[in-house]
Formats: C-alpha cells, sequence, structure tokens
C-alpha cells in the first residue's frame, strides 16, 4: 500500500513535517447542497457545498471529486483556503487547496492525468544552508531586530552560529508602553516607538504576512511555520492573505527572541552601531555608541528604513550603496462597512470572510504608478514618527480586524532611473525634512459611493491618531 500527498483546489494546511504534496482537481465549495445529500455534490468538473459548510464536509466533497472510496483517503489537511469574491452576488465559493494521503497514489494519478489541477506535489520543506560543526571563533552580527534581523539570527543560530543582535531600540514589552507613550500623551522617545525596538516597524502595523513576490522555492513556509511555532494562530498557514495582528505579534516576536537565546545566541538592546572597523577594505567589526568594539568578518545589516544615521556613516565610510526604489504617499481612511459591501456584496459581515480588503492601482500616461499600499482592513491609522518635530503616520489592525474604518495608504512610486543623480541626493536627505515641515493632515471621506472628498489643514502638531503620511513638499502630503 503507497500513501501520497495529493492537492486539490480546495484548501490546504501543509502537515508538519511532510516534504510533498500532490496537487489535485479543482474543487470549488459554493453554493448550497443538492437535496437529498447533507454535505456535497460532485460533477465531472467540481464539487459544491455552502460558505458555511461543515468542517466535516470536506471530506465526503474530496472523496467524490477524486472518485474514490472513502477508505482510500487517509488522511487530509487544508493547505490554502481563499474565496471568489467576484460571486458577491451569487453562490460565492471558497477556493481550497488540499493535501491528502491515498492509497496507490501512482493509480490514481495516471486516472487523473489529463486533469491539470492534479500532479506531484513540490518539495516546500526548508533546507538548511548548513550547520556549524564547531562554533566560530567570531561570532557572527545582525544589527537590527526587525524582521529581516529576526530571521537572520534565527537562521544562524539553527546552525549552531550563535549570533550576537544588536538593537539600537527596546525589547517589544517595554517598546510597546514607549509607542502607548506617544500615542496618548505625545511623548516620543527617539529610539524606542514604532520604527525602532524589538519586531522593527512592521510590529506595529498588522503583522501582515503575505507578498506579491514570487516564491517558487516556498521560502515563505518556514516564515510562517517558525510564527506558528512562537504563538502565532495556526490558521497563518492557510488562509490567503495571513496576518497575526499588532498585539498578537508582540507575544510572537519576543517568543522568537528566546528561541534565539536558548539557541546560544545573544541580543542586546539599547545598542546603536555607530561606526565600523575597517582594515584594509576589509571588514573587520563594529563600534557601538558605547565606545565598545565587537570584532567579527561576519555582518548582517539589517537596518529598516528609518536608521538614516547608520547610512549616512555607511556612505562617509565608503561602503557602497545602491539607491532603491520607494513610495511617498498619504493615508486614507474609510467606514469598513463601505469595503465589505463593495467587496463582499451580499456576504457583507460573513464570519468566515472576516473584514474585506482592496487593492488600487493606476497607471499614468507618464509612466508613474499610484497605489494602494498596506491596507489594514478595520484597523486604526496611528502617529508613527520616530524623530522630534517630524510627522509620520502609519496603518494597522488588531488581529480581530474590527475596529470601524478600514484605511490604506495611497502611494506614488520614485524610482532611481527616473530621476537625476542629484535629485536621488536631495529626495534621500529630504525624506526626513519633508516629515519635518508644516504639513497637510488630510483626510479621504466618502459622500457616496465611488466618490471621494479630501479635507486638509495645516498643523505642525497633528494629534496621535493623524491623518497623514510623509509630506512629499511643503503643504502637500506624499
Amino acid at each position: 500500500m503507497e500513501q501520497s500527498h495529493q492537492s486539490f483546489e480546495i484548501a490546504g494546511l501543509l502537515h508538519p513535517g511532510r516534504e510533498s504534496r500532490t496537487i489535485a482537481p479543482l474543487l470549488h465549495l459554493a453554493g448550497s447542497p443538492p437535496a437529498n445529500q447533507d454535505t456535497a455534490h460532485a460533477s465531472p468538473d467540481r464539487t459544491e457545498t455552502t460558505l458555511d459548510h461543515a468542517d466535516d464536509a470536506l471530506r465526503p466533497a474530496i472523496v467524490q471529486r477524486l472518485g474514490i472510496a472513502d477508505n482510500d483517503l487517509l488522511a487530509f489537511s487544508v493547505f490554502k483556503r481563499s474565496y471568489d469574491a467576484r460571486k458577491k452576488y451569487g453562490d460565492m465559493p471558497f477556493i481550497y487547496t488540499i493535501d491528502c494521503e491515498v492509497k496507490d497514489e501512482a493509480a490514481l494519478l495516471a486516472r487523473l492525468s489529463g486533469d491539470k489541477h492534479v500532479g506531484p506535489a513540490p518539495d516546500i520543506a526548508y533546507k538548511p544552508v548548513g550547520k556549524a560543526e564547531a562554533p566560530l571563533d567570531e561570532r557572527p552580527i545582525v544589527v537590527g531586530f526587525g524582521p529581516c534581523g529576526i530571521f537572520a539570527a534565527l537562521i544562524l543560530a539553527q546552525a549552531g552560529l550563535r549570533p550576537i543582535v544588536l538593537e539600537r531600540g527596546k525589547e517589544v514589552r517595554q517598546r510597546t508602553k514607549d509607542t502607548w507613550g506617544l500615542w496618548r500623551k505625545n511623548v516620543l522617545d527617539p529610539t524606542s516607538n514604532v520604527q525602532f525596538g524589538e519586531g522593527g516597524a512592521g510590529t506595529f502595523s498588522d503583522g501582515k504576512l503575505y507578498s506579491q513576490i514570487k516564491d517558487p522555492h516556498h521560502h515563505g513556509r518556514k516564515v510562517l511555520q517558525e510564527f506558528v511555532k512562537a504563538g502565532a494562530p495556526d490558521e497563518i498557514l492557510y488562509v490567503s492573505k495571513p496576518h497575526i495582528g499588532t498585539f498578537r505579534l508582540t507575544g510572537v516576536v519576543a517568543t522568537m527572541r528566546e528561541g534565539i537565546k536558548a539557541l546560544g545566541g545573544e541580543v542586546r538592546f539599547q545598542e546603536r552601531v555607530s561606526d565600523l572597523l575597517i582594515e584594509d577594505d576589509q571588514l573587520t567589526g563594529v563600534v557601538l555608541e558605547s565606545g565598545e568594539q565587537i570584532l567579527s568578518r561576519h555582518v548582517v545589516l539589517a537596518l529598516g528604513h528609518s536608521s538614516r544615521d547608520t547610512f549616512r556613516m555607511l556612505h562617509a565610510r565608503g561602503v557602497y550603496l545602491e539607491a532603491k526604489p520607494f513610495s511617498v504617499g498619504f493615508r486614507i481612511e474609510h467606514p469598513q462597512s463601505l469595503i465589505d459591501r463593495a467587496r463582499l456584496g451580499k456576504y457583507a459581515g460573513h464570519p468566515k470572510l472576516g473584514a474585506a480588503d482592496y487593492k488600487l492601482v493606476h497607471h499614468a500616461s507618464n509612466g508613474r504608478s499610484v497605489y494602494s499600499f498596506c491596507m489594514c482592513p478595520g484597523g486604526t491609522v496611528v502617529a508613527a514618527t520616530s524623530e522630534p518635530e517630524r510627522v509620520v503616520t502609519n496603518g494597522m489592525s488588531q488581529y480581530s480586524r474590527n475596529e470601524r474604518n478600514a484605511n490604506a495608504g495611497i502611494v506614488v512610486g520614485i524610482t532611481p532611473n527616473r530621476t537625476t543623480r542629484a535629485a536621488r541626493w536631495l529626495a534621500w536627505n529630504c525624506r526626513s525634512a519633508w516629515s519635518r515641515t508644516p504639513t497637510c493632515s488630510a483626510v479621504a471621506t466618502t459622500r457616496r459611493p465611488g466618490n471621494w472628498s479630501a479635507t486638509s489643514s495645516r498643523a505642525r502638531h497633528p494629534p496621535p491618531l493623524a491623518r497623514c503620511s510623509r509630506p512629499t513638499s511643503r503643504g502637500e502630503t506624499g
């Protein structure tokens, strides 16, 4: 008897440790069960149930779709679940990808060889680069403890390399208190805020865990599995747009830090790297603001986007820097109920769907694009500055996403190849100035569906929930 892994377009969660899955036939879970049938019905190309289908409806649907006996299906799990919002006024389906173990996989694959949704599953197990046979004399250094720094340190620790992490901000619990000090009392700690500290800026930005970047080797799976191991909900492994939520994420980040330390790593907070040690054009270590020197030829710079003083230091030390595209814009809000109705139709408010999101893009005739970014369903607009006398805003959502409003950034891309060298240098140095000048506090509101109005007022000190982002020039948001 053979055991196989198969997957359908009906949803799927990977069993921990499994290294393969088979993509099985397209299976829609939508509509209403036919009469005299409690769970599902099958046609040659699909099986349907309701959005509110019971958990035990999946097994009969899989069996019928594959055309096998029930005892031939040894096990199954959900790998991915999404929904088709195009059918918001009809029978909206859940679309699943399922991992299955079946008897005689070879015969099943041969019988369904003409079905493009059936085939051997890719190997999605993470492959470690290597394992240290003995600790290095020079321990690797990771500068910054945001998402990049956390996972760099974690992978190094799992390889037995005992990394040293240097983070200028504070640990996440104290950082949370300092951030609330800004929001509630207008007290800013430049070293511990929405931008700086354990977890990075994303800790206070909804905890979104998806990307539009292609991931053919499934490295993102490793990220999700580590989050679940650290206490994130299991559902992030299979929902189409997973998120943890701001305040759940703080606990996950703290647990991951302890995991790094348990593997021999060291995490040091309130330690800012002020200089590099360079001999014969080779990096030999780093210098801390306190004057302490740490020797190592292995340094990961996971700086984030707000460490402008560090970037200037790197530029002054002759480290090669390459301009990258960035975007500037403003943040808009609208009632979440409006977005739910527009996106989900009659299914607005359905508990299995939650708060709806959206994505907008406009390609202008001049070659630039304007698009939505960091859309936060059922979220809040928050002050996110890291420096005195400057204004930056961000959006975030809790795990429940049950706040009254939705919000999103509306931004335009700034690309190096469309900008002169002088303008790029000006942009680099003026990004901080943009957030320092008197700026426009803008909020987009809906008068009726499809129409938007914007109001603005000049304000140097907006309230904690200011509805503006980095200004592109004096008196404009951007």
